[in-house]
């Protein structure tokens, strides 16, 4: 049973803190939302670690929006529909694609500087694209320059305070209305805050895989704490591994960019031979989730850990400069990317679902609002389309202003919360459990699935229930709990779908059924599972 909050303190016993808005999260979404409330409103921005470490820093392929005179809005939305599998809300789909250029004009006015070619914005073309219409910055590294502008913008911005470090336990709720919520300091101690509005902004939950391409502090933590305070969580089943990513000995997980494909690179297996054109029409260029089993499939053929990506037969001073920072790190393990074959396989990489929201990011509680990979919008459906979170994060993060905007004062929460003096001890090490749990969710809950793996991962989950228990003080202890939250969320609903779409493949259920599956699963605390039509 997961409970309602995860320590054991009544909110009124705490020094409070009152803001106006409170964004948890400081990657492009919490930081793109905070720049805008901070227009007319003072900003309480809360991240756990720093405003330079988030998803964001690390997204190397672009932002997607319809720029050039010879793409077209209509191209965009069928390509997104396309790769979302028949799941996606189309209202919130022609709400990002009509709303993205505006978006975009934002970033560069907040100072983002993509790259320029001949005058004009450079564009690139990645997986399930049919057009060039990927902006992107210092040739692979779009997320670093978008969280170095933003970043700067909030840090000089009269009305924005930020909190490093910190950690938002939980969120206070009374009667379906978010009041604020439970705030750990690097020091331990604990302050009620307050706010009119709360957005979460938290980011991914990559974490919940041994291998991944997120950065350590993507646990699930928004996901996990909206759904303990009673918001419903939706479409966590989907879930995107990226098909290339580094795989060589001494080096780290480390992204090849969709971008690379998209400039002409080829797969190949350990044989040398091309094989995408036996998956997809699309070859390279095929979705991601098409990709990522393909490679996954030639890796048992020819009994291998990795694939290759190729891109040696594309000029050697493109590629430097096109992707600087994979060029760089490969180089680094004396891998040469304009001679050498790059050792690749797929790695957890994006959530599809998260915390449900309408057109204006309002989660199913009065007052919560979740933008960003937190948030399930309706845009990605089963399967994301590449650089549609960045262009996700900036149109949601504005429609979130315009309703908070509407917003009376929030009252005093009259909540009272007994103690359950949580007691209980955990003798095994946290950082032991969560490896734990990576390796059960890898074996069990990976690119493909069967209900009889995703049952006995479900069982072994529940072993781990105990930490719900236990007396929890620190952030690592926190971030479990949430990733266990998540874990058995996702693998529920990976075990109730009975068919295979998008980031969701199962091998007893191989085909798409959309006579009984084009829905959605929602799961809250207080109402249970609820299917939900597209």
């Amino acid at each position: 049973m997961i409970p309602r909050y995860l320590v054991d303190i009544d909110h009124r016993q705490l020094p409070k803190v009152q803001a106006d808005i409170i964004v948890i999260g400081a990657g492009i979404a919490g930081l793109f939302t905070a720049i805008k409330a901070a227009e007319t409103r003072k900003v309480l921005l809360i991240t756990k670690k720093s405003l330079m470490e988030s998803n964001t820093r690390y997204a190397q392929g672009g932002i997607a929006a319809v720029i050039s005179d010879e793409d077209s809005p209509d191209y965009h939305v069928q390509d997104t529909l396309f790769a979302g599998a028949g799941l996606c809300s189309p209202d919130a789909v022609e709400v990002l694609v009509h709303e993205g250029p505006a978006g975009v004009k934002d970033l560069i006015r907040m100072g983002t500087q993509f790259d320029i070619e001949n005058g004009e914005l450079a564009l690139t073309k990645e997986g399930a694209h049919s057009q060039r219409r990927i902006l992107h910055a210092n040739g692979d590294a779009t997320g670093f320059e978008i969280v170095r502008a933003l970043s700067e913008k909030a840090m000089q911005h009269p009305n924005i305070e930020v909190w490093d470090e910190h950690f938002v336990i939980d969120l206070v709720t009374d009667k379906s209305e978010c009041f604020g919520g439970i705030v750990q300091k690097p020091d331990g101690q604990r302050v009620y805050v307050q706010g009119n509005a709360t957005v979460l902004c938290t980011g991914g939950a990559g974490q919940l895989f041994r291998y991944t391409t997120n950065p350590e502090i993507a646990t699930a933590d928004g996901i996990a704490i909206a759904y303990r305070a009673g918001a419903e969580i939706r479409d966590v089943e989907f879930i995107q591994f990226h098909p290339t990513v580094l795989c060589y000995p001494g080096a780290p997980r480390f992204l090849i960019s969709e971008a690379v494909r998209g400039e002409g690179a080829y797969l190949r297996n350990i044989n040398g031979e091309r094989f995408m054109e036996r998956y997809h029409e699309q070859l390279e260029l095929a979705p991601r989730d098409v990709v990522a089993r393909a490679i996954v499939s030639e890796m048992e053929l020819t009994k291998s850990t990795f694939v290759y990506i190729d891109v040696t037969h594309e000029p050697s001073d493109m590629v430097k400069h096109r992707f600087p920072t994979i060029y760089e790190t490969c180089m680094k393990y004396g891998l040469d990317l304009t001679t050498d074959w790059i050792p690749v396989a797929p790695a957890a990489h994006y959530m599809m679902g998260g915390v449900k929201t309408d057109l204006y990011g309002e989660t199913s509680l009065k007052r919560l609002f979740a933008c960003g990979e937190a948030s399930s919008t309706g845009v990605h459906g089963a399967n994301r389309l590449a650089s549609n979170s960045l262009s996700e994060a900036i149109v949601f993060g504005r429609r979130i202003i315009e309703r908070i905007s509407g917003l009376e004062p929030v009252g005093v929460c009259p909540e009272i919360r007994p103690s359950l003096a949580r007691t209980e001890p955990l003798i095994q090490p946290f950082v032991e459990k969560r490896l734990k749990l990576q390796k059960i969710m890898l074996r069990y809950v990976g690119l493909f699935r069967s209900g009889k793996m995703l049952e006995k991962g479900y069982e072994e989950l529940q072993r781990q229930l105990n930490v719900f228990n236990a007396l929890l003080t620190k952030r690592e202890e926190y971030e479990f709990a949430n990733l266990l939250t998540c874990a058995l969320l996702t693998t529920r609903a990976a075990l109730m779908r009975e068919e295979s779409r998008g980031g969701h493949c199962r091998e007893d259920f191989p085909e798409r059924n959309d006579d009984r599956w084009r829905k959605h699963l929602v799961f809250s605390r207080d109402n249970g599972i609820i299917e939900e039509s597209v």
